[in-house]
């Protein structure tokens, strides 16, 4: 299934429906620790780093559609976890099609909520 959302997103993408975005200054992110319930709101700026958890994040950029800050956001993100080598994931999230791009993780969740421009 993951691979026929991709699969037409990138056809939308090379049919011209890309849709033009601005940079932000930040992110909000919504982490869950399955095994607790526990959830919290992450605002983290662009080019930082935040713990939570076990997991350490890091956003690279968010961008959201020119003119409408409030529409759609598109995070870059870097998670490593402690005590393991290498990225748990790396590449951009959608907060519209959270399940596009998901981190893979048995006790955590991580997804975008929306970009900050302040």
């Amino acid at each position: 299934m993951r691979a026929l959302v991709a699969c037409l997103a990138l056809m939308a993408g090379a049919a011209g429906a890309q849709e033009e975005t601005q940079n932000a200054s930040g992110a909000i992110l919504r982490g869950l620790d399955k095994f607790s319930g526990e959830v919290v709101d992450i605002e983290l700026p662009a080019g930082r780093t935040v713990q939570f958890e076990r997991l350490t994040i890091t956003l690279t950029e968010c961008r959201y559609p020119a003119g409408n800050p409030s529409g759609n956001a598109y995070a870059g993100l870097q998670i490593t976890e402690e005590g393991r080598e290498g990225a748990l994931f790396s590449g951009w999230m959608v907060a519209a099609a959270p399940a596009l791009n998901p981190m893979e993780h048995a006790r955590y969740d991580i997804w975008v909520m929306r970009c900050t421009t302040s």
